[in-house]
């Protein structure tokens, strides 16, 4: 059997070639499986199919229609063999195909695209503007215009970091509320903003009482229910009602009125009301003061007498001045209230050191010295500023004189003739004029003089013992 097998490479087989290599179509070949199908041991060939998947259009264009010139049956008619279409159209899929017009058309108009559609923004995008394009140019962001609250808090915290820039910028500030308040909702939010600002930080309680007297001066808006000033009234008459149980509260309930009682105090210096064509101090606050501090009084802890000091320090000369003028003696009590305190009150030493202090600061007329005399009419006797601008001087040994002192013209000539015996000695810059290395020998710079050479050992010798000791 296997004499008459041929063992030459390539001997009995024969591979049929594809009718077209095209993708897409069925290859065709034969495959010699031996010994079938006869005694002679002839190869039988066998007919197998190797299938290849075709590739999928791709799907962000829709598939080429092509026009092909003869039908299949013009073909066909023709003559032209299937081996022979195959490879016409694998020919025609390497060139470019022309799209059926009908076609394009149809998906032209079936698609829901628009260049003139609305642009899109995700759901959680947030619109920011650059402070670079505040200038006017294009920016990649869309500014979102803020809401009054935001704007308020804005110029408040300007004003809190920036306390000088108030005078410049005040009437700018007043111009845009203007265009911003014009409900009564809006007028109340203000107020409501301003206060909370001024009580909650300390230090912006001068400024907001600068701000609440300048806005009750110039805000156009003036609903039924009340202009600015009368609802900021409301405002502190509501927390002023609580005085005498905030006074007895945790510490930080006595905290937050402790904050308010300053900021009516500053209210009261700042905020002006016209009246009899003149511009007078709110005598409703004056009342509203006297019965805040003995609502303080009355539950003599640290917190509360403290608040109390602070408040006497800054608006006691005032006070006393305007209960003085209508014949009231207010300020003598208070002064004798806080005696008592301090001889009864459990408070801290501390505490107490501090209202004998605020005492003895009354007792002085709260620091304040008489009006100055004329500039013509001045003199040292009638004039305790007269001296405050002269200079001071030292003697030889050191002791300061100015022109006050009783001995200031002896001294004065002293100096005099000291200087005169010395003209030049020294330079006025307070350099030596012999300093140059053509009078000043080296040997000379390191030698010390006696006097000083002597007080520098003593000054050695009292280190050591006070080291020692």
């Amino acid at each position: 059997m296997t004499e008459n097998f041929d063992r030459a490479p390539g001997a009995g087989r024969n591979r049929a070639k594809p009718n077209s290599p095209g993708l897409g179509e069925q290859a065709i070949g034969r495959v010699l499986v031996p010994g079938a199908g006869g005694a002679s041991g002839d190869a039988q060939p066998k007919q197998c199919f190797f299938q290849q998947e075709p590739l999928r259009q791709p799907r962000t264009s829709p598939p080429p229609v092509v026009e092909n010139s003869a039908s299949a049956d013009d073909r066909g008619a023709a003559g032209t063999s299937p081996g022979a279409h195959q490879k016409n159209s694998s020919h025609n899929s390497n060139s470019t195909p022309r799209v059926n017009p009908k076609v394009a058309g149809a998906l032209l108009v079936d698609s829901r695209l628009s260049a003139t559609a609305p642009e899109f923004y995700p759901a959680n995008y947030s619109s920011y503007t650059d402070p670079s394009f505040e200038d006017g140019s294009d920016s990649l962001y869309v500014q979102s215009e803020p809401t009054f609250s935001e704007f308020v808090q804005g110029f408040l915290s300007h004003l809190n970091d920036s306390p000088g820039a108030f005078e410049s910028d005040i009437e700018h500030i007043t111009a845009m509320l203007n265009g911003w308040v014009t409900t009564d909702e809006m007028l109340h939010e203000l107020v409501e903003l301003i206060y909370q600002k001024s009580t909650l930080v300390p230090n912006f309680s001068y400024t907001g009482a600068r701000l609440c007297n300048y806005l009750s001066h110039h805000l156009t808006m003036s609903p039924p229910s009340g202009n600015f000033r009368k609802l900021l009234l409301q405002r502190c008459q509501t927390e002023f009602d609580k005085r005498e149980q905030a006074v007895k509260e945790d510490e930080a309930t006595r905290k937050r009125f402790h904050s308010f009682v300053l900021f009516l105090g500053e209210l009261y210096l700042n905020l002006e009301i016209k009246g009899n064509g003149q511009m007078n101090r709110a005598e409703i606050l004056l009342t509203g003061l006297r019965d805040l501090m003995n609502a303080l009084f009355s539950n003599p802890v640290d917190g509360n007498l403290i608040c109390a000091v602070k408040l006497l320090k800054l608006t006691g000369s005032v006070l006393e001045d305007a209960w003085k003028e209508k014949g009231r003696s207010d300020m003598d009590e208070l002064i004798q209230r806080i005696e008592n305190i301090v001889l009864d009150a459990s408070c801290s030493r501390d505490v107490k050191q501090m209202l004998l202090r605020l005492v003895e600061l009354r007792s002085s007329n709260w620091g304040r010295v008489q009006a100055a005399a004329a500039c013509s009419e001045a003199t040292p006797e009638n004039d305790p500023n007269y001296f405050m601008n002269e200079p001071t001087f030292y003697t030889a040994d050191g002791v300061p004189f100015t022109a006050a002192d009783p001995d200031y013209s002896e001294k004065y000539q002293e100096m005099l003739d000291r200087e005169d015996l010395f003209p030049d000695f020294y330079e006025e810059n307070g350099t030596h004029p012999y300093s140059g290395d053509a009078y000043l020998d080296d040997d000379d710079d390191d030698e010390m003089d006696p006097e000083i050479e002597e007080a520098f050992e003593k000054f050695c010798l009292e280190s050591e013992k006070k080291r020692k000791q």
